[in-house]
């Protein structure tokens, strides 16, 4: 009995020092954790209005043993008010700031058409069509001309044109009566790399046989559905000849280049097609390479080029004008910007702009900074008259659409929007070219040479 009584004894002394134990750590923890809250009124986030505020909220309930439901709920509906807040900020940063809500009540009328007419209609109806038709009237009610919808081919048609590149063999062709003959082959591409020649009539590639395909499928074929190495059989000087190629990205042409005598002077001559992402780049070579045979002067054929890149065609008048001279200017609204060439390079012979109807955008651009800002000649007759500026937006399923952003101004200020630009020296092209396409029939050129070999 005495021994049970000794048990109960220190049954009650360890009792009594886990109890003080227990008080001692509790009050270790106070003391963290107030030490806790003073570290975070002290850090730049708890000084903020958020701060305190999260900072209360989250110090009280942590002063806190245990917690009622009341506690659990508040605690609860507070987490999900911030969770709410920090999934719409984040939806908001993604989204670009639109708001989606107000722009889903927008939509509701064509929402409602979209499904009455997929839901009731009595025929077959396609979904992409439908949308397509939609964004298409959207645009068009815009009522610009140059603010347009492009579906997905058309836009993989524009990205070739005008990024100047593309996935091929490098050479232009066109149907003849034996088959398709090879037009043009393109400098350093695989076809040019294999000795294809112009006028080689193409016989077969792979299982194609040319005289009973068109040259788009041809073409077709050849850019996306041939596989690896391509055989291609060509009749050259009656010889059937075998080549082997692959496909490879390939740079279009855009710039050509001759040289011309007259007045017993050499002038240089530079033809764009197209001011593609690739245009500046050749057209500086080119340019370097007719200088070496010593010209003295220079003729650039912008006829029938309806423009392309603004960055394209600011780049070759760069290396044109003196440092400080106005390229163009921009107009939104009220307010405009002037861009002046900021390079050193700078020509100071006499240059000519060969213009026509054709000539538009960044074409006219290029001619109007000859004349107005390099003091040089343009010949031909007036320009198409585009006065605006582009921009593109690529949509999620590859399509896109171009809109207007700004007007374009000359370097003297002037709108030519619907106007187009006066040549110095107008001159209409002469019936005989259209007869017999030569350079000495080609009355615009040579008043363009003329004028430069003074």
């Amino acid at each position: 009995m005495k021994k049970l009584d000794n048990n109960n004894k220190k049954i009650l002394e360890y009792k009594t020092i886990i109890k003080e134990q227990k008080k001692k750590i509790k009050l270790e923890k106070k003391a963290i954790r107030r030490q806790k809250r003073e570290n975070f009124k002290k850090s730049k986030f708890g000084k903020s209005f958020l701060g305190k505020i999260l900072g209360k909220i989250f110090f009280a309930f942590s002063d806190k043993d245990a917690y009622s439901f009341s506690d659990i709920f508040v605690t609860t509906i507070i987490s999900l008010l911030l969770g709410f807040f920090a999934c719409f900020s984040l939806f908001s940063i993604l989204s670009g700031g639109r708001n989606y809500f107000k722009i889903s009540r927008e939509f509701g009328k064509f929402y409602d058409v979209y499904n009455v007419l997929l839901s009731n209609y009595n025929g077959t109806l396609s979904k992409d069509q439908l949308i397509d038709e939609a964004i298409n009237g959207m645009v068009s009610s815009v009522g610009d001309t140059y603010t347009n919808y492009s579906d997905i081919k058309d836009t993989e048609d524009f990205d070739q044109m005008v990024s100047g590149t593309y996935e091929g063999i490098g050479c232009t062709i066109q149907k003849v009566e034996d088959g398709i003959k090879i037009v043009d082959i393109y400098d350093n591409s695989p076809a040019f790399k294999a000795g294809l020649k112009s006028n080689d009539i193409i016989v077969s590639v792979d299982n194609l046989v040319s005289k009973d395909v068109s040259v788009d499928r041809l073409s077709e074929y050849i850019k996306t559905e041939a596989k690896g190495k391509i055989k291609m059989v060509v009749m050259r000087d009656k010889n059937e000849l075998t080549f082997t190629l692959e496909r490879a990205k390939v740079e279009i042409p855009s710039v050509v280049t001759k040289t011309f005598t007259k007045n017993d002077k050499k002038i240089g001559y530079v033809g764009i097609s197209i001011f593609s992402s690739v245009t500046a780049k050749q057209f500086e070579s080119k340019l370097l390479e007719l200088e070496k045979t010593d010209i003295s002067s220079l003729v650039i054929d912008v006829r029938d080029n309806n423009g392309g890149y603004l960055s394209s065609v600011t780049d070759i008048v760069s290396l044109l004008l003196p440092k400080g001279e106005i390229i163009y200017q921009v107009q939104k609204d009220k307010k405009k910007e002037i861009t002046k060439d900021r390079t050193v390079a700078k020509r100071d012979y006499p240059i000519a702009v060969l213009t026509n109807n054709g000539s538009a955008s960044a074409s006219e651009i290029l001619a109007a900074a000859i004349k107005e800002s390099y003091h040089g000649y343009v010949v031909g007759t007036k320009t198409f008259g585009k006065g605006t500026v582009q921009e593109v937006k690529k949509l999620s399923d590859g399509s896109m659409i171009k809109y207007t952003t700004q007007n374009w101004l000359t370097p003297k200020g002037n709108w030519i929007n619907g106007v187009g630009i006066d040549p110095t020296d107008e001159v209409k092209l002469d019936d005989k070219y259209y007869k017999e396409a030569i350079d000495e029939n080609d009355n615009q050129l040579q008043k363009a040479l003329e004028l430069v070999s003074k």
